[in-house]
């Protein structure tokens, strides 16, 4: 699976505080063991982070997403889902971000 580069900002906390970068990478080798193939995973990722709204972990989970080979067209469904849930405004906002990040000018 090809795996994009975290953002710069990332990479300059996890310098500065290295010991959370190596508990994050636990936290996330430990998540992943399970049942869920790598795309699995990904939808769950991004349904998370756009339920609890948060937009930078929308922008990662669609770049892990992609990486794991899931198109964007699924990858708004997600969003279409979640429009329930979370409400009309907000799925309007998410699904910004993920055209955002997922736009052609990105890869």
């Amino acid at each position: 699976m090809k795996r994009s580069k975290p953002p710069a900002v990332h990479q300059q906390f996890v310098r500065r505080f290295p010991g959370i970068g190596r508990a994050w990478d636990q936290v996330n080798e430990q998540g992943a063991a399970g049942p869920l193939d790598a795309r699995a995973q990904r939808l769950a990722k991004l349904a998370i982070s756009i339920g609890a709204m948060r937009e930078g972990a929308v922008y990662s989970a669609v770049r892990k997403a992609r990486d794991a080979g899931v198109s964007v067209a699924e990858m708004e469904q997600v969003v279409a889902l979640a429009a329930s849930t979370i409400g009309f405004p907000a799925s309007v906002a998410v699904w910004s971000w993920v055209r955002e990040e997922s736009s052609p000018r990105k890869r």
